[in-house]
């Protein structure tokens, strides 16, 4: 039988414990980000069709995985395993969950002017959730940078607005947390988050499009 070479077990070693290292580093709850565009238009540009004048509507968040976790909880107890003693809810993992619209947004009765805000959910209850736009910035990781991690440190001096969501139960269930844009049309649509069988929901419309 042939020896392999110490130079080829050396290096297949190097590799092994690469390896082991990136599992090892790999975040349990990684960046999202869910996007749509408004307002834009198909039309012909040098013989083909174009979307032309949309504007953007992101969302950049941390989606952890239920792992057979009994997510919400109830009664006294509701919610609390979400908040993980911060005042708010993050919406997310990790670094604060973050909103970014190029065009004024309309939720409800609320203006949201275009920008780039932090984004939290109040859960009151099981059917009393309320999503809050701030102006709080967020830190990349923890203690780096100005603003706030998560949602630890979060004061509602610095709300934009806060809007009332709509909860429904799912028929099935979604184990990672997911931010979607539901319904859209050209001037707006439904911004949802899923996660287990719950999801919040809220109607919204570009400011234009009522003007």
């Amino acid at each position: 039988m042939r020896r392999k070479s110490p130079f080829v077990l050396m290096a297949a070693l190097v590799v092994s414990a690469a390896v082991i290292a990136q599992e090892q580093q790999r975040i349990a709850s990684p960046r999202g980000q869910a996007a749509t565009q408004i307002l834009g238009e198909y039309q012909e540009v040098d013989g083909r069709q174009q979307y032309t004048g949309g504007q953007w509507i992101e969302i950049d968040y941390g989606r952890p995985i239920k792992r057979d976790r009994t997510l919400f909880g109830s009664g006294a107890d509701y919610a609390t395993q979400l908040y993980a003693g911060a005042p708010i809810w993050r919406g997310g993992a990790n670094s604060s969950t973050r909103f970014r619209t190029e065009t004024p947004l309309v939720f409800g009765a609320h203006t949201l002017p275009a920008g780039e805000y932090s984004m939290f959910i109040d859960l009151a209850g099981p059917n009393d959730w309320t999503l809050v736009f701030s102006r709080l910035a967020a830190q990349p990781q923890p203690r780096q940078g100005e603003g706030i991690w998560g949602a630890y440190g979060y004061t509602a001096d610095q709300d934009v607005f806060r809007a009332p969501m709509t909860v429904s139960q799912l028929p099935f269930s979604v184990d990672q947390l997911t931010w979607s844009f539901l319904d859209v049309s050209a001037t707006g649509g439904t911004l949802a988050i899923m996660w287990d069988t719950t999801m919040g929901a809220i109607d919204f419309t570009a400011a234009e499009a009522g003007s």
